[in-house]
């Protein structure tokens, strides 16, 4: 019935972890599900033959937040 290739499969579900992401109430959830859905994305983004445009932007998304992620917890360290 469906014919989905694994490149197509991988596309899906990031965008399916991606959607999730933004269901979150909770800032640190949201941006760890959303990190995840970033590297599925540069994932298919190879998996397509090296697609640039969805490389970069979903590089750029993991590396804001990671940086935010980190913040968070060095700021909130339990001495």
């Amino acid at each position: 019935m469906f014919n989905i290739t694994p490149t197509e499969g991988i596309g899906y579900f990031a965008s399916l972890v991606l959607m999730i992401s933004f269901l979150m109430k909770n800032i640190i959830t949201l941006r760890t599900i959303n990190s995840v859905g970033a590297i599925l994305f540069i994932v298919y983004g190879f998996m397509l033959e090296t697609s640039w445009p969805i490389i970069i932007t979903n590089i750029f998304i993991f590396c804001v937040n990671a940086i935010y992620l980190t913040k968070h917890f060095i700021n909130n360290k339990v001495a």
